[in-house]
């Protein structure tokens, strides 16, 4: 269990850092522009595809409120977070990234912008983390039921 604890805090805190320091460059200035895709400065003050920015200050507190009631529930239920420490602990890494960005800067740092052949939503590197992390959970779940 320590292991895997170790495990899990080791990649949350290495995501959140790396999170933290490109989202930094584009606070700093940084910025490129290419026929496909851009790097820009945008802070969402929603969730995804901006919805629910209506929420405005209070997104912030209910997604504290999420994620300290899942912390709870993983801390009771052991066997799942033996099970899934590496993409639990990206997924909490990213989400850590997000709500900091939330507190400090009153929106998330959003940076990359696809608009070639059509406009995508402009997303950062912890939200790329987080859909990889929940495909891998996904993806574990969906192996051991073949395997058994």
């Amino acid at each position: 269990m320590i292991k895997k604890f170790s495990v899990f805090l080791l990649m949350a805190i290495g995501i959140f850092l790396i999170d933290q320091n490109l989202k930094s460059l584009f606070l700093d200035g940084f910025r490129w522009n290419s026929d496909y895709i851009s790097l820009i400065l945008v802070f969402n003050k929603g969730v995804a595809f901006s919805m629910l920015s209506f929420l405005q200050e209070y997104l912030k507190y209910i997604q504290l409120g999420i994620f300290v009631l899942i912390s709870l529930y993983l801390a009771y239920e052991k066997n799942l977070f033996v099970k899934y420490s590496l993409p639990l602990g990206i997924l909490y890494g990213a989400g850590i990234g997000n709500l900091h960005d939330r507190f400090v800067h009153g929106g998330v740092v959003d940076y990359i912008y696809w608009h070639k052949w059509f406009n995508f939503a402009v997303f950062n590197f912890a939200d790329v983390m987080i859909d990889f992390a929940i495909i891998w959970i996904i993806f574990i779940n969906y192996r051991r039921k073949t395997d058994a």
